[in-house]
């Protein structure tokens, strides 16, 4: 049996590691110490995303005395404590997951500050994931509400990030490399922390200033394979030619730089080292996973019992981004928290496995925590309450079923975002 003291010591440890992990992607750590700054003429730095307004602060600290202008969008809550004010710059907070109405003046606004710039200006655009629905301006035709309803059908049916971006991006105005056409002869440069599993720059934040690859054809392809029932002016947008996204040699374009500073590998690679510190033989399964989330949980529920059976101490890490077919529009819960009860389900108990599933931005889904825990007792302590783990997960309430074990792991946002981290240690002494 695995002792209370050595579920508190895996628990710990656990935290530790998703601490590490995203220690090693904050932009302080990651952003280059050189701003590239336009040497006559203006900097703008435009910052979208979850870790919008972190960026902007490294970048002012990066600048020293130069006067830097521009905007920062990021998600409601996610400003540093006290907010976020730099002289010449705008902060816009906006909706995630779904855009709302600030989504729509927050891209409207960057589009025109990308216009005012000329040749010997430069534009510095800091992305992090979220960027989609923050920088949210609908194709011609198509409304806020029609963007909500295909944004919100997409998120629910199973769709892939990438196949969800493959859409967004010919349904707007700035996404697909449109803004940085608008910034027409300016120099373009964009520092990228990737929550995207493969890490194409085109995909994180829909790519508003990198070419893109996918087109139209494709966009209708995914909706339709989902069966997903787009409003009509979508339709129609998805058909209109003038919603293909910039050729790759459009001006603006044409001589973009793009740098990643940070991805999910780096993340699991920091953890992976700290959990050897701490004596654990590491298995790395690579930070590209996409699969239905509960699925994923019962196949590293296997790997575990697998595993735990050579003995010794095991950390298995992974991280990705998994996917969740809705089924109760009213369920509560994120991928996260459903790969952790499709987890624990499996493992049934298993002595000696904890583990941890988290979205490094702190919040999973539309919820309050970051994730949640799994200890070799969840079943047990559920039966007590009087909780059908089962039930949790059909009906998408993993959220529920973990706050009522006291089992959310709650940071708040971490203002950096490099998607999931999962971590499973193993003691294969306990029996």
């Amino acid at each position: 049996m695995t002792s209370d003291g050595d579920q508190e010591a895996a628990r710990a440890d656990l935290q530790a590691l998703f601490k590490e992990a995203v220690r090693a992607v904050s932009p302080a750590v990651a952003m280059p110490q050189t701003l590239p700054l336009s040497p006559h003429g203006r900097t703008v730095v435009i910052a979208v995303g979850k870790g919008a307004a972190e960026m902007m602060r490294v970048a002012q600290l990066r600048a020293k005395d130069a006067a830097l202008e521009g905007l920062v969008v990021t998600r409601h809550g996610h400003l540093p404590p006290g907010g976020a004010r730099w002289p010449g710059v705008e902060v816009i907070e906006a909706g995630h997951p779904y855009p709302d109405e600030n989504s729509v003046r927050a891209a409207l606004r960057a589009l025109e500050l990308a216009r005012t710039l000329h040749a010997g200006d430069r534009l510095l655009v800091l992305l992090s994931g979220g960027g989609s629905a923050l920088l949210a301006a609908p194709a011609e035709g198509v409304t806020l509400a029609d963007k909500q309803a295909v944004t919100r059908a997409l998120l629910q049916s199973g769709a892939t990030i990438e196949e969800i971006n493959r859409v967004r991006k010919h349904l707007s105005l700035v996404k697909g490399g449109r803004l940085a056409v608008a910034a027409g002869h300016a120099a373009v440069t964009t520092w990228i922390i990737s929550d995207v599993p493969g890490d194409d720059p085109s995909f994180v934040s829909s790519g508003p200033t990198v070419a893109d690859t996918s087109s139209l054809e494709q966009a209708r392809e995914i909706v339709a394979r989902y069966g997903i029932a787009a409003p009509e002016p979508v339709a129609q947008a998805l058909d209109d030619p003038a919603n293909e996204t910039p050729a790759p040699d459009t001006l603006g374009l044409a001589g973009a730089e793009t740098l990643v500073i940070a991805r999910a590998r780096d993340a699991l690679a920091a953890a992976g080292e700290l959990a050897r510190d701490l004596g654990y033989q590491v298995t790395d399964l690579g930070d590209q996973l996409q699969a239905e989330a509960r699925h994923l949980g019962a196949s590293h529920a296997a790997l575990s019992r697998r595993l735990a059976r050579d003995g010794g101490r095991r950390a298995i890490i992974s991280g990705g981004e998994t996917t969740v077919t809705v089924v109760n529009k009213a369920g509560r819960g994120g991928r996260n928290m459903e790969y952790a009860l499709g987890l624990a389900i499996a493992l049934d108990g298993a002595p000696g496995i904890s583990a941890l599933a988290c979205d490094t931005d702190g919040i999973d889904g539309t919820e309050d925590a970051a994730g949640a825990v799994v200890t070799p007792t969840t079943l047990a302590r559920a039966a007590a309450k009087g909780l059908d783990p089962a039930r949790h997960l059909a009906e998408n309430n993993a959220y529920l079923f973990f706050r009522e074990l006291g089992d959310l792991v709650v940071t708040g946002p971490t203002l950096t975002n490099v998607n999931d981290f999962r971590a499973i240690l193993i003691d294969g002494t306990a029996r």
